[in-house]
């Protein structure tokens, strides 16, 4: 066995084999620097392994491969239903990985064993499935103009697409962002995030066993300044789809500026969710509580800010919290009660507790949690389910993301107050609205400044149904039909049947 492989031992006892180094041409290599990056158990903050990290020049590697892919006819001038039936066979051997692909999902990354199996995994399998049927069924039109003229259009592959996927969700956002890219013809070069790479790595080895030509798929790891940015600014780089913060998304829109880079950025949010006074009270207090303390609160769409009206406010805070209390299992993300596991690394867990000194020092109310949650051994990145309450609109904890198992609850006294509330804000990802008069309910919805809007849930996600949002939480869509604009360019072509200027 090379030193690009290591034999690993998971908590949960899954042996496997673990592969180091980056993939390019469907080979696994060493960086031409040699330097490594450390990934971290985030249960007991012990190493799990080293892998190898990308550079500017890895990356000139990488795009070229791809680029030769792209324009490569065993690629390029693949029958499409074939090219479907690629995504197809690379979906059933996630499947026939699946536990393996879990348990790394949940060593390096610290979420629910038991979600990274039934929920990640899922997601997974089925949007490969899903942009695999689409394969075949991407085309032009022809538009009716005249009969001097035939004109028509043609969907076209972008060409080398680079992907940076963020550490919170790793297989389902390459998922994601794999399956259009890959349907429409396109090459890929897809940065792991540095903080977890593990799960990226063992899909690869999957990716020449489904049958992929070399260089149509290619994975990195390395870091986001290093090798992140050599992706986003490299001229050989068509297209940039990226996953993570704002802030890092401002850089992105930058560096993909050098050549008019096609580009998509999903970015953060600090999404509402608003409790009317005739909403069912235990619904609204569930999904409250799956939109924000699930996957550790480390998801962009989370609706942190709840603003609850005021006939309703006390109550809904104390089921809340009972509520919360009774669920939040917080501990080895590799038992099967636990809800909650460790933030995913030490920077994580120390800015969310950053922000509860903030809460705290603003005078917000502490209703539940505030601390490390030192229960599970003593050792892991583990926060106690934060709950403030009686939270004001200038507050720091109000208006930035936090990225944590913290929420802010606030109350409002008419529909026009909570509407202004939920859209002050830089972000426009999701927003969620509870009320039993669905006339109000498809109101707001259209009211609030926001890409996603549920009502009478939260966080409720489809791969069918397009994701994203607006001001600066993102540009372009994705999933569903709409994730396939982002990858394709319609080309318009104008014949003239015979006819004289």
């Amino acid at each position: 066995m090379s030193d690009l492989f290591v034999e690993l031992t998971a908590p949960n006892g899954r042996k496997y084999s673990q592969p180091r180094g980056l993939f390019i041409n469907n080979e696994f290599v060493k960086s031409k620097s040699g330097e490594t990056i450390s990934t971290i158990n985030p249960s007991d903050e012990t190493e799990i392994c080293s892998v190898y990290a990308a550079g500017p020049e890895d990356v000139d590697i990488a795009v070229a491969a791809a680029r030769k892919a792209f324009k490569d006819p065993s690629w390029r001038d693949m029958d499409s239903t074939a090219r479907g039936e690629l995504l197809l066979k690379f979906a059933e051997l996630i499947e026939k990985h699946r536990e393996t692909l879990a348990t790394i999902e949940t060593w390096d990354n610290g979420k629910a064993y038991t979600i990274s199996l039934a929920e990640d995994l899922g997601e997974v399998i089925g949007t490969l499935k899903y942009y695999a049927g689409y394969a075949d069924k991407i085309h032009g039109q022809v538009i009716t103009t005249s009969p001097k003229k035939l004109a028509y259009t043609l969907r076209e592959p972008l060409g080398v697409c680079g992907q940076i996927i963020p550490w919170n969700f790793p297989l389902a956002m390459a998922a994601w962002k794999l399956g259009p890219a890959l349907c429409t013809g396109n090459t890929v070069v897809l940065k792991a995030a540095e903080q977890t790479p593990l799960s990226i790595l063992y899909l690869a080895t999957l990716v020449k066993e489904a049958g992929f030509p070399p260089g149509v798929i290619n994975f990195i790891n390395g870091e986001g300044r290093k090798a992140g940015a050599a992706l986003a600014q490299h001229h050989g780089v068509d297209k940039i789809a990226f996953t993570g913060s704002t802030a890092t998304g401002k850089e992105i829109m930058k560096l993909a500026s050098v050549n008019m880079k096609n580009i998509t950025l999903e970015t953060g949010g600090k999404s509402p969710l608003l409790v009317f006074d005739d909403a069912d009270l235990e619904q609204a207090v569930k999904w409250a509580h799956v939109g924000i303390m699930y996957n550790q609160g480390q998801v962009c769409t989370a609706t942190s800010r709840i603003l609850v009206q005021e006939g309703v406010y006390d109550k809904f805070i104390s089921e809340f919290k009972e509520h919360v209390a009774q669920t939040s299992v917080v501990g080895d993300p590799f038992k099967d009660d636990t809800f909650q596991g460790p933030q995913v690394t030490k920077a994580q867990f120390d800015n969310v507790l950053s922000y509860i000194e903030a809460g705290k020092s603003a005078g917000a109310k502490l209703i539940a949690g505030g601390e490390a949650f030192k229960n599970v051994g003593g050792k892991g990145f583990f926060i106690a389910p934060t709950i403030f309450a009686d939270v004001t609109d200038e507050m720091k904890i109000y208006k930035e993301e936090v990225f944590g198992p913290f929420v802010v609850i606030s109350s409002f006294k008419t529909e026009e107050e909570a509407v202004e509330r939920a859209n002050d804000t830089t972000y426009g990802l999701g927003a969620a609205v509870f009320t039993q008069n669905i006339t109000k309910g498809h109101r707001l919805a259209r009211e609030i400044e926001a890409g996603m809007v549920w009502i009478n849930s939260s966080n409720d996600a489809d791969i069918r149904i397009p994701f994203g949002g607006v001001k600066q939480s993102g540009i372009g869509r994705e999933l569903g039909e709409a994730g396939l604009e982002a990858y394709t360019n319609k080309k318009a072509v104008h014949v003239n049947l015979g006819t004289k200027l």
